[in-house]
């Protein structure tokens, strides 16, 4: 167990801050005040984010939600007002104020090419996101060509895959093997990618729904240090966003080998000129996709994958704002699964081959989403948004070939169809504190999921047995308060507190025995602190309290069960320029696991591993080398161990220990781009008292394309050197058909060898 007393002492401090904070605010009448909004040039649409001071003037503010601002306080006087934002041009204007006079100035910002020269380093609005300068860097430099690619965007984060890209990838970031989400939250514009309770595993979050053209931002936050994120956000949480507007419509066709092909579609349905709902800004636009490829294993794959984007983003007045999301992704396909090296070195099948052909699955899922955002009295702002998925999943797998069943074999169908409803609300305002400003993000929502679940044997995609099945009922409740608090002019405060409640119903098809009903909450206090040594130099100290959520199944049928097992995590660290192209972020971080829950998928059951301890440091460096080539590097140590375990026998299977991304970009202003990248994951233990070892490998991978006003043309290798590396890896005991007695050993699905694309695509 954490210690109660660190924990009492934790939340008390949180909470005297939050009631300090807000008993203490109240508004300063009788001073000057600049209010204003900041819009983007060619769209019109407002920016929100946007950074705001006055030149020569301590503190400053951001843009809220609907791209607008105000500074209090100010003595009669003239006054050079900035705007800052990544990725676009800083604007700066005068204004003069009279005694008490209120001044309204209008800001638009141009898009500008990268120069890490014009890279800040503190983010005023959101300060939790100190990763936001590395994030945008890599947005614009690196190639992204798959869903894939999005997660890798995330510093530190590897991923694995082993359906072909028919199932949610493995993810591994500080110190976890996260499997497909338990320990790493995902959002795309706010809708929960991580499924709870799923029939293949606790967390499974499967992003193959997202285009990766239609991307426009990512938000990292490594770290249960931030309030809006609840369940699985232990290791971090990544929100994705899509582009509220395209540029221009593009249709993109992509050849590979192993037959690969993709087409891609995007068109701008409104342009320039034309209204839906509105005389104010508007856009909308569609985007689909089509994938297909036999990939490189022996048995073709036959995988296949649609993806659709319906989006509008819409200003209704000044101070309304609403976007409408539509989307829908089918896929299908056949797997070769994970393979057992004696299989391969006994010469039984290959590299590329298959114990079980039938392996494989479909699954789809559509999502709608509503976003309003409104003004409120007192520059407050709320932003509310109610969604909605439809899921299914179906995936045969055989981990274990003929242990269990010696004549027919293992193989189990898991199925999954699910009903997703939820809402969100939170209401944000900035409040003078005498000479200083307090920021209050006040925050609620519900998620509820309707699912049937099933686990069931099979021989050759045929139901043979019902193992379990029933349907599950899972309902979250939460709320937050999160406070920002301006001490000095270069030290700020921020502390929430987010308070959870979780209602879990299993009804089991066939034994009353299995079902039940459970109950459980979780308060998370956070206490983050943030110096701003200069403008080249941001310091912080981080901490909080975070959680995961048990599998429902788990919950009702043992009363013992931790329900949601406990998070502590805490890190020290900077993000800094030691010189003017240079970004560099560093963090020394601990995270205490109250259980380390692994989801056993062929028994339909989850098994506790017991309390973890992690503790590592991250290293992210981005360099403008000159005005053209750009360098970067991510190195991650981590050292993890399971507590109260013998020495040798306490190893956290599959965590990684030091992981390294890093390569060269070159972007010439004529159109040509080019980037040399490399992957690195070091072996590490696959079982408790490491006599089984995943092996590492180094990866090296190139992307060249040349870009005009009208058209591009690319193209991409994967593991250039064709290295013989293995993606995905288990110790499993399995037994072959010709065995009499099962053998535990690594497992594991082939890497991508040599593998070369071609892509073109036409704006219009």
């Amino acid at each position: 167990m954490l210690p109660k007393n660190l924990l009492n002492l934790f939340a008390a401090l949180a909470v005297l801050c939050l009631l300090g904070f807000s008993a203490a605010a109240q508004r300063t009448g009788g001073a000057g005040l600049i209010r204003g909004v900041v819009a983007d040039s060619v769209s019109g649409q407002r920016l929100p984010g946007v950074g705001i001071r006055l030149l020569g003037q301590p503190g400053g503010t951001a843009t809220d939600a609907l791209g607008s601002f105000q500074l209090r306080g100010l003595a009669s006087g003239s006054y050079t007002l900035e705007a800052t934002a990544l990725g676009f041009r800083t604007q700066t204007v005068s204004v003069t104020l009279s005694e008490a006079e209120t001044q309204t100035v209008t800001l638009t910002l141009s898009g500008a090419p990268l120069s890490l020269r014009e890279v800040t380093v503190n983010q005023p609005r959101d300060l939790n996101q100190s990763l936001a300068a590395i994030s945008h860097i890599d947005q614009t430099l690196r190639p992204v060509n798959s869903a894939q690619d999005l997660l890798r965007l995330v510093p530190g984060l590897f991923i694995a895959q082993h359906a072909g890209g028919g199932k949610a990838e493995q993810i591994f970031l500080r110190g976890f093997d996260v499997d497909h989400g338990t320990d790493f939250a995902v959002s795309i514009d706010g809708i929960p990618v991580n499924m709870v309770s799923h029939a293949h595993g606790q967390g499974y979050a499967d992003f193959h729904f997202v285009i990766p053209e239609t991307v426009e931002q990512l938000r990292v936050y490594k770290g249960p240090y931030t309030a809006r994120f609840g369940d699985f956000a232990t290791a971090g949480a990544g929100e994705f966003s899509t582009k509220t507007r395209l540029d221009h419509s593009q249709v993109k066709l992509e050849v590979g080998q192993y037959d690969t092909r993709r087409a891609l579609v995007m068109l701008d349905l409104l342009g320039p000129n034309r209204h839906l709902l509105s005389k104010k800004p508007e856009s909308a636009y569609v985007a689909a996709e089509y994938n297909f490829t036999n990939s490189y294993f022996d048995q073709d794959q036959h995988f296949k994958r649609f993806n659709g984007l319906l989006s509008y983003t819409g200003q209704l007045t000044d101070r309304t704002t609403l976007t409408l999301l539509g989307s829908h992704f089918n896929s299908n396909w056949d797997a070769s699964g994970q393979v057992p090296e004696r299989a391969v070195a006994e010469g039984i099948i290959s590299r590329f081959g298959s114990i079980d052909p039938s392996e494989g699955g479909r699954t789809d899922r559509t999502n709608a989403s509503a976003v309003l955002t409104t003004g409120m009295a007192h520059d407050a702002v709320l932003r509310q948004q109610a969604y909605y998925s439809r899921y299914h999943f179906n995936l045969f797998s055989n981990f274990t070939f003929f242990k269990e069943n010696p004549g027919q074999g293992d193989a189990i169908q898991q199925t999954d169809d699910r009903h997703l409803f939820g809402y969100t609300a939170t209401y944000d305002r900035d409040t003078r504190l005498g000479s200083r400003t307090l920021h209050t993000t006040a925050g609620v929502g519900t998620r509820l999921d309707h699912t049937t679940v099933g686990l069931l044997n099979a021989v050759q995609r045929a139901v043979t047995d019902t193992i379990i099945s029933g349907r599950v009922r899972e309902q979250n409740v939460n709320a937050y308060l999160d406070e920002t608090l301006t001490l000095t002019d270069r030290l700020t405060l921020n502390a929430a507190l987010r308070a959870d409640v979780f209602f879990f119903r299993f009804r089991e098809d066939r034994r009353d025995s299995l079902s039940g009903t459970a109950t459980a909450a979780r308060l998370s206090p956070k206490l983050n602190l943030y110096y701003q040594l200069n403008p080249d130099v941001q310091l912080f100290a981080r901490s909080g309290y975070g959680f995961h959520s048990n599998d429902a199944r788990g919950v009702v049928r043992d009363p013992r069960a931790n329900v949601l097992p406990r998070a502590l995590g805490y890190e020290v660290g900077s993000t800094f320029k030691p010189l003017p192209s240079l970004v560099v972020n560093v963090a020394l971080w601990a995270l205490h696991l109250e259980e380390e829950l692994v989801y056993i998928g062929d028994e339909g059951s989850t098994e506790n591993a017991g309390r973890t301890r992690r503790f590592g440091t991250d290293l992210s460096l981005r360099y403008q080398l000159t005005r053209t080539l750009f360098a970067d590097v991510d190195l991650n140590y981590n050292h993890g161990r399971l507590v109260g375990v013998a020495k040798g026998q306490n190893f956290i299977p599959l965590a990684p220990r030091f992981t390294s991304i890093g390569g060269l970009t070159m972007k010439q202003p004529g159109g040509l781009s080019a980037s040399l990248r490399y992957r690195h994951i070091d072996s590490r233990p696959a079982n408790e008292d490491g006599s089984i070892q995943a092996r590492g490998y180094l990866l090296l991978d190139a992307v060249v394309s040349y870009t005009r006003p009208r058209f591009q043309v690319g193209a991409t290798v994967e593991n250039m050197l064709n290295a013989k590396w293995n993606e995905a890896q288990f110790a499993t005991e399995s037994q072959l058909r010709t065995e009499s007695t099962p053998v535990d050993e690594l497992h594991f699905t082939p890497g991508t060898p040599f593998y070369a694309k071609l892509n073109a695509s036409f704006f219009f």
